[in-house]
């Protein structure tokens, strides 16, 4: 059960969007305080399972071949070989495009030095570089996992974003979410909760409410 503070924030986001005629999302704005944010290790970089899911559509991209392609190409929306990873790494452009319109890749643990090779200046500093897929794991789980997941990264800015939502989900919903990356960062930041300064949460094109 989300904190009640947050729910009656998310609450009043939602009741004072105006309406709309696409999907919005819902997104949080968090403000650090009292860090170094030139220090690399002071960053937030956070892959999170939202317990309520994204409400959105999160596209997936899988460098694989074999069995592990047959069973991605089930849940996946693309599904990439050996030679069509090396035709990417040719075409610049079309890299862009793909890194730009997905959302997480996963690649088999023995291609991500080709993909490294291929796509590491498309991909790194985007932040997309493919989470590895271990002999062992279930691509199919894998891929409903991060269907889920929320990336949290600050880079070097005191201020950043990340969806917990769609304006279409509950209060609740939404609010379940967030408590759960506010818990994760308290956890994970050098001073924990002193670290963080204000919290917003808005629709897509709503006003900003403060989380108490």
């Amino acid at each position: 059960m989300a904190d009640q503070d947050i729910e009656e924030a998310v609450t009043r986001a939602l009741d004072e969007a105006p309406p709309r005629n696409f999907g919005e999302t819902v997104d949080l704005a968090v403000n650090l305080r009292d860090l170094d944010l030139d220090d690399p290790s002071n960053r937030v970089d956070e892959s999170i399972v939202l317990p309520e899911g994204t409400g959105q559509e999160t596209r997936i991209v899988v460098f694989a071949e074999g069995e592990t392609a047959l069973r991605a190409e089930e849940v996946a929306d693309d599904v990439l070989d050996g030679d069509e990873l090396e035709e990417l790494g040719d075409d610049d452009d079309e890299a862009k495009d793909l890194a730009g319109e997905t959302n997480f890749f996963i690649a088999e643990a023995d291609m991500m030095q080709d993909i490294g090779r291929y796509l590491g200046t498309v991909l790194g500093p985007r932040g997309k570089m493919p989470t590895p897929l271990q002999p062992d794991d279930d691509v199919v789980e894998t891929i409903n996992r991060m269907k889920n997941t929320v990336q949290l990264r600050s880079r070097d800015r005191r201020t950043f974003h990340t969806r917990v939502g769609a304006a279409d989900m509950s209060a609740d919903e939404i609010a379940d979410n967030i408590d759960v990356i506010v818990r994760r960062l308290e956890a994970n930041l050098e001073k924990g909760p002193l670290n963080i300064d204000t919290m917003y949460v808005k629709t897509t094109m709503g006003p900003s409410v403060e989380v108490a």
